[in-house]
C-alpha cells in the first residue's frame, strides 16, 4: 500500500477528517470522471483544453481538484470530449 493510502486510512479514523472527506466525495467524483473520460478518449490535458477553449492550466487545476467548475464549464469539457454532461441526484 502506498504511503498516501496508509496515511488516508489512518486519517479516516478521525471523525472530523472523515466528515470532511465524505463531504467532498462529489467533487472527487467529478474530478475522477473528467480524467477518466479524457484518458479514454486518448487526449492530453493540452488537447482537451484546446477542444474546450480553456487554458491548459485551468484544466490542470480542475483535474487536480483545485477548482470548483460551474455546470457551464463541465458542459464545455463534455463537449470537448465529444460527450454530453449528465447530472443526476441519486
Amino acid at each position: 500500500m502506498s504511503d498516501f493510502r496508509e496515511h488516508l486510512e489512518e486519517s479516516l479514523h478521525d471523525p472530523a477528517f472523515r466528515e470532511e472527506w465524505d463531504a467532498q466525495a462529489a467533487e472527487r467524483d467529478v474530478t475522477r470522471s473528467i480524467v477518466e473520460a479524457r484518458l479514454a478518449e486518448g487526449m492530453s490535458q493540452a488537447e482537451l483544453a484546446k477542444a474546450c477553449g480553456m487554458k491548459p492550466a485551468n484544466l490542470c487545476r480542475l483535474e487536480n481538484g483545485n477548482g470548483n467548475p460551474s455546470v457551464a464549464t463541465l458542459a464545455r469539457i463534455a463537449r470537448g470530449l465529444g460527450r454530453q454532461l449528465e447530472i443526476r441526484f441519486v
